[in-house]
């Protein structure tokens, strides 16, 4: 969140009084693991038919789980998936894992480029630099050719881009949808935000993770010389690529956003084509919609977490998150279970470092192992668990992701993605730099008290 950037700062104000007022809180462990681990039937997949029966269901989960011994297991993952959602996982998918911008860009712009009916972009930042001027020259190059395009964006997110830009984009019959824009007079409105990073093009091909449309993302982080301040830093950041029937409910989540806009467009024929099973990869879209939602997100992080067995590897950008969170990840460490978290070192938002690093002795003495990127801006929002269950999204570990935010994450079970997600990590954490217990505790007054003072905002961040 860019919360301390808007001008409406004295209404957001208000805002955080009336949301801690009202008793605004995420549920316990337990209410969670309840509700999870209530469904103790054999676990149900769909695929683009509708529901798989249980021989052929048995048969995709022995083929993803990669060992024998992980097969069990992963239907415990896929059995509280559903406890949370009721509804199956989705089979027959093929996910590619896509590191920093440029090999997202590349992808993104293959996929726009060969866009035959419509293009549905959904970001949190969009500028008019030199990466926004291509993807407004690609996407008006489409809608010339009679691909319908629409475009939403947030408000406070893209505060820095000129209207001139979205105009561009208007002129050449792009339909636009600004979310929550500054000046609403229902302030309230601007506690929440479109944070998420969505593209689906033709309803058959899209792509989530922590990318935004900007030139940060411009070059790859494990290039260049290494450099230490976010201004001139390139931005390391995590994304996936989907094909199969788990994208009709990345396009249900963006016509559900498109519909407040109020422009009318209804297209069910074109939106929503056949999908194919294409691959092996089972996916759940894991979705926050602002204040409506049950938490989603953080119930999937809470339960996986308490599943796992020997490895719990987190990577995020923004790391602010509740007391509950935070005891399930002690807990872990506590009964054996291998936790490490790799967290950015410095940020675009200084005030998030010194909330993270609050809770970093806690998490020390419990057996976490803790990691900080020094040389490259760290915005990735993944994790993977027993290499069997991961995700990556657009929902940073905080309170307002969890609470109050529009978010959106695919979890992907099974060993192969898990294997790619493990060797990403280790290759991350590899030039970052461990925290050790007995040096953290060395570290100055000045800086516990930054640390203190941080973590007093942490509903903000």
């Amino acid at each position: 969140m860019l919360l301390k950037y808007t001008p409406l700062i004295p209404l957001l104000c208000l805002g955080y009084v009336l949301l801690i007022g009202g008793c605004v809180s995420l549920p316990t462990r337990e209410v969670v693991l309840s509700e999870s681990l209530r469904d103790s039937a054999a676990p149900q997949l769909k695929d683009a038919d509708g529901r798989i029966g249980p021989q052929k269901s048995e048969h995709i989960l022995k083929q993803v789980a990669g060992a024998e011994d992980d097969e069990e297991h992963l239907k415990e993952f896929v059995r509280a998936e559903q406890g949370i959602t009721g509804h199956p996982l989705i089979a027959g998918n093929r996910v590619t894992l896509l590191v920093d911008g440029p090999a997202t860009y590349k992808a993104m712009f293959e996929a726009i480029g060969n866009a035959k009916d419509h293009i549905h972009l959904e970001t949190y930042v969009m500028t008019d630099d030199g990466i926004g001027q291509r993807f407004a020259d690609m996407l008006l190059e489409r809608k010339a050719a009679g691909v319908d395009v629409k475009v939403i964006y947030d408000s406070i997110g893209s505060r820095r881009t000129s209207d001139v830009y979205f105009d561009y984009l208007r002129d050449g019959g792009v339909l636009i949808y600004e979310f929550n824009p500054v000046g609403d007079p229902f302030f309230w409105r601007h506690l929440q935000r479109d944070h998420r990073k969505l593209l689906i093009v033709d309803g058959k091909v899209a792509f989530t993770g922590g990318i935004n449309v900007s030139g940060v993302y411009a070059e790859s982080s494990f290039s260049g010389r290494r450099r230490k301040h976010y201004i001139d830093s390139h931005w390391r950041d995590t994304e996936v690529r989907i094909e199969g029937p788990a994208v009709a409910e990345f396009q249900r989540l963006f016509l559900h956003t498109w519909a407040q806009s109020g422009q009318e467009d209804n297209r069910p024929e074109h939106d929503f084509p056949r999908l194919n099973d294409v691959g092996h990869d089972l996916v759940r879209v894991v979705a926050n919609i602002g204040s409506k939602d049950k938490y989603s997100i953080y119930k999937a992080y809470i339960t996986a977490i308490s599943l796992a067995r020997r490895r719990v590897w987190v990577t995020q950008a923004y790391f602010a998150p509740n007391d509950e969170f935070i005891d399930a990840l002690k807990a872990a460490a506590r009964r054996g279970v291998d936790v490490r978290i790799l967290l950015p070192g410095f940020s675009d938002h200084k005030m998030l470092v010194y909330a993270s690093r609050a809770r970093y002795t806690e998490l020390l003495e419990s057996g976490v192992k803790l990691y900080e990127s020094k040389d490259r801006l760290l915005h990735a929002k993944t994790a993977v668990i027993d290499g069997l269950w991961s995700t990556v999204g657009s929902s940073n570990l905080d309170y307002f992701s969890f609470l109050r935010d529009n978010e959106a994450n695919a979890v992907i079970l099974g060993r192969d993605f898990g294997r790619q997600m493990e060797d990403l990590f280790q290759l991350d954490i590899g030039r970052a730099q461990q925290i050790i217990l007995e040096k953290w505790k060395q570290r100055s007054p000045w800086e516990r008290f930054k640390e203190r003072f941080s973590s007093v905002f942490n509903y903000w961040f």
